[in-house]
């Protein structure tokens, strides 16, 4: 890693806030010049909002550019958004592309040791140390998340488990056998995990994990209570994307777990109204936007996550939190002229003493408007409760929290579809096409 001081912080997490936005002008300024120079998408769309590189002089300056989005860059597939020959790339990741024409992303090795140093800063401001075992349980492959930890752990100086998604009584044999201090994982795997070991008669909060660094999907404040309760950990938020770099965009740090921390001397954030695009003040909550400040084989100016967060001022470090994801802007349904978010069923499910924390959302469209039913299931020492008092009940509380009227179905223990490898399926769309 860079030079650090300060118990193995580097300078400028710990730097001035004067200090910080001199470096981030500094970059945002040469990384909007080798976008526009380097990729004729950037250069054509900066070119039709009337806007050059030379016109960025302070920090709020960059409002005055264009959007990039998941759309753009599927219109560039695969190489059209690259600020370097292709022959400079040392690796490739891509979406799945269930949706359309998979995201393409690309690293040079500068990219990839900056990658590595963020992850690495993540973990170490999770708590994680040189010579801990890390167990990486993200998926390996195209996906970023696996490479991502892997790469950053070792960076840090770890011994890294390359275990990967998947083979659940595997991951809890090795877990057993090594002892690893911390896990990165989804936090919808591991509570299979817990669940797993449970069934088996074995006591969760008896493993060696101190740390769990969970991510990859929205999770609740309630689900980081179940996970630390039930396993006795410390259970930390890293943020990231693909599009923008993967993993380690944005980590919590153990000492306040008030949000993870923007590594905003690489990624500049910006929260935005959805439907106006205006940008709106720290502390209101909008549709999440970074630009990349060091990419060099992909710089993205103004990508619109669709993640709805905000802003929050700085704490155990120099540089600004977000909040809890609250949803996407695509995953937003609207039942009957209310916006609902799967984030507020978790909530409300994972409440409830004698529930699960597994549910899904199935979304119907019997006539004109669209229905949900949450399903949800019984903790498995509650399986002789009456299950349909708890679902009326549910259901009386779920109106009065969100608005929504939704069927609810409450299942026997194991009822609910787990996820085996990388994020749950929180929503089961079966509205026609």
């Amino acid at each position: 890693m860079k030079a650090t001081t300060r118990g193995g912080l580097d300078a400028i997490e710990h730097a001035s806030r004067d200090e910080l936005q001199a470096l981030q002008l500094q970059r945002l300024q040469s990384s909007l010049r080798h976008a526009y120079d380097k990729v004729p998408h950037t250069r054509a769309a900066f070119d039709a909002a009337g806007v050059h590189p030379s016109d960025c002089r302070q920090l709020a300056d960059l409002a005055k550019f264009p959007f990039t989005t998941k759309a753009d860059l599927r219109a560039n597939y695969p190489f059209g958004m690259f600020a370097v020959p292709r022959q400079q790339l040392v690796r490739l990741h891509a979406s799945s592309g269930t949706t359309g024409k998979p995201t393409v992303v690309g690293y040079t090795q500068g990219d990839i040791d900056t990658w590595a140093h963020l992850v690495a800063r993540s973990i170490h401001a999770s708590g994680g140390r040189a010579g801990d075992i890390v167990h990486v349980a993200y998926g390996y492959g195209l996906f970023t998340g696996g490479l991502g930890a892997h790469y950053g752990a070792e960076k840090l100086g770890c011994t890294v488990v390359p275990m990967g998604g998947g083979q659940t009584e595997k991951q809890l044999q090795l877990i057993e056998d090594f002892r690893p201090d911390l896990i990165m994982v989804t936090p919808s795997y591991m509570q299979v995990l817990i669940e797993e070991m449970r069934r088996r008669g074995q006591d969760p909060r008896r493993m060696s994990i101190r740390t769990g660094i969970f991510g990859a999907e929205p999770w609740t404040e309630a689900m980081r209570r179940e996970i630390e309760q039930a396993a006795d950990i410390d259970a930390v938020d890293i943020y990231g994307l693909s599009e923008v770099m993967g993993p380690g965009v944005a980590n919590e740090c153990i000492e306040s777990k008030d949000g993870p921390v923007i590594w905003e001397d690489h990624f500049y954030p910006e929260i935005v109204d959805p439907e106006t695009g205006a940008v709106l003040p720290d502390g209101e909550e909008g549709e999440l936007v970074f630009t990349t400040l060091t990419k060099e084989a992909l710089p993205v100016v103004r990508y619109r996550t669709r993640d709805l967060t905000r802003l929050l001022p700085p704490t155990a470090r120099s540089m600004r939190r977000m909040g809890k994801i609250v949803g996407r802007s695509d995953d937003m349904l609207i039942i009957r002229g209310v916006n609902l978010f799967p984030t507020q069923i978790e909530e409300i499910v994972l409440q409830h003493g004698r529930l699960s924390g597994q549910y899904q959302l199935v979304v119907t469209r019997p006539a004109l408007l669209d229905e949900v039913e949450v399903r949800c299931e019984l903790a498995a020492e509650f399986r002789n409760d009456d299950r349909d008092a708890l679902a009326h009940e549910l259901q009386q509380r779920i109106k009065a929290l969100t608005g929504v009227s939704t069927a609810v179905d409450v299942g026997l223990p194991e009822s609910i579809e787990r996820t085996l490898v990388g994020k749950a399926r929180r929503v089961v769309d079966q509205r026609p096409r």
